[in-house]
């Protein structure tokens, strides 16, 4: 199997990754299909930090429309992607893949706390670390939470996985001859606002010069083939590979 092209990742998933049909709920049998796909990319030799979305159990806006307070919406929220984490730890572990959860706001009885230290000696014992909880604050996505992790680690990618297989002029569900644009830099994809992520972890990225691919995790193979160097889905870069 050829190695990875990169050393150090971080794989953003969204929670409905882990959910069955209408995105909602936990769903252990895909949960478990997901589990079996990352703990083949172990073999590559990459060192990879998962950020998992809790959409599929709670979102936060569904709170906030009850009449929660934002804050505590969004704290909701941030709970929802510990849950999601814990169960992926444990399929990734019963699929042959250490994992360790590390969380932003200390809970002890379930996991270690997130620091940038702890994680890169994990990594390099060759562990998957999945960072739950957000960014232990409100009013922040888990894009920015993915965004920050990859610049504290120092990685090379940053991979959003999502059900469209790159970035596109337009809606490609409203829009079937929507342009996909293989590779676009920073500006292009504020000049054209382009939603690739939140506009917070989109300006971090830009501002550290973290590469963002963006493709279709349902694609047969996508993650373990990106690792490989291959030129699937999207890049939002500082400079075209391409040229």
């Amino acid at each position: 199997m050829p190695a990875a092209a990169f050393q150090r990742v971080v794989l953003k998933l969204s929670g409905e990754s882990l959910a069955g049909g209408g995105g909602q709920g936990y769903d252990f049998e895909q949960a478990g299909r997901l589990a079996r796909d990352l703990a083949d990319l172990a073999a590559l030799g990459c060192q990879i930090v998962l950020v998992i979305g809790g959409g599929n159990l709670l979102r936060g806006r569904q709170a906030k429309a009850a009449g929660l307070p934002a804050a505590e919406a969004d704290r909701l929220g941030m709970l929802a992607t510990v849950m999601n984490a814990l169960g992926l730890s444990s399929l990734l572990e019963r699929a042959g893949a250490p994992a360790r959860v590390l969380t932003a706001t200390p809970m002890p009885a379930f996991a270690e706390s997130w620091s940038a230290r702890r994680a890169r000696e994990l990594l390099a014992a060759g562990e998957f670390v999945i960072a739950a909880g957000g960014t232990g604050q409100p009013f922040f996505t888990t894009d920015t939470c993915a965004a920050l992790r990859a610049i504290e680690i120092e990685a090379e990618l940053l991979i959003k996985a999502t059900t469209v297989d790159g970035v596109y002029a337009a809606d490609p569900k409203r829009d079937p001859g929507a342009e996909r644009f293989p590779w676009l830099d920073y500006d292009e994809v504020l000049r054209r606002r382009l939603q690739v992520m939140d506009a917070t972890a989109f300006a971090l990225c830009r501002e550290h010069s973290l590469p963002i691919r963006i493709f279709d995790y349902r694609e047969p193979g996508a993650m373990k083939r990106i690792l490989q160097g291959e030129d699937l889905g999207s890049l939002v870069s500082k400079e075209d590979p391409h040229a």
